[in-house]
């Protein structure tokens, strides 16, 4: 015996399904979504790189305190409408806020970070590190 799902109204169930998806999943994840982050290492750097599109430069904050390096944006949206008959108004908000504990081996006055094509990258050059190396001799 198999349990088969009762749907007493199959014209509206599409309809009612598509608009609870595209309403209530919009409204959760444009607010409340934070961009990924890629980080690759080599010798000489960190580099960061955040897929944020439809952002300008001015809609981002970067700032490094006491090692903690925060990445945040707040970005608002308005439209309106005036026809003869009615009047809409639509707002939007849209941000997020990145929080990464940096090593001390970086080098805090050379970060650089460029927006291009909706692509955040940071670059994060580390200091070279002062290894301790002698010969000791036995007496």
């Amino acid at each position: 015996m198999n349990l088969v799902r009762l749907n007493q109204y199959p014209r509206f169930s599409n309809f009612f399904n598509t608009y609870e998806r595209e309403l209530l999943n919009q409204s959760c994840e444009d607010h409340t979504a934070q961009p990924a982050v890629n980080i690759k290492e080599d010798d000489k750097q960190f580099v960061m790189e955040m897929a944020i599109p439809g952002y300008s430069k001015k809609d981002f904050k970067i700032n490094l305190e006491d090692q903690l390096l925060n990445i945040s944006s707040e970005k608002e949206n308005k439209s309106a409408e005036d026809k003869k008959n009615y009047t809409r108004k639509e707002f939007s908000y849209q941000g997020f806020s990145r929080s990464f504990r940096l090593p001390k081996t970086i080098i805090s006055d050379d970060i650089k970070a460029e927006y291009k094509n909706g692509m955040l990258t940071l670059v994060l050059p580390k200091k070279e590190e002062v290894k301790l190396q002698r010969e000791i001799s036995i007496a």
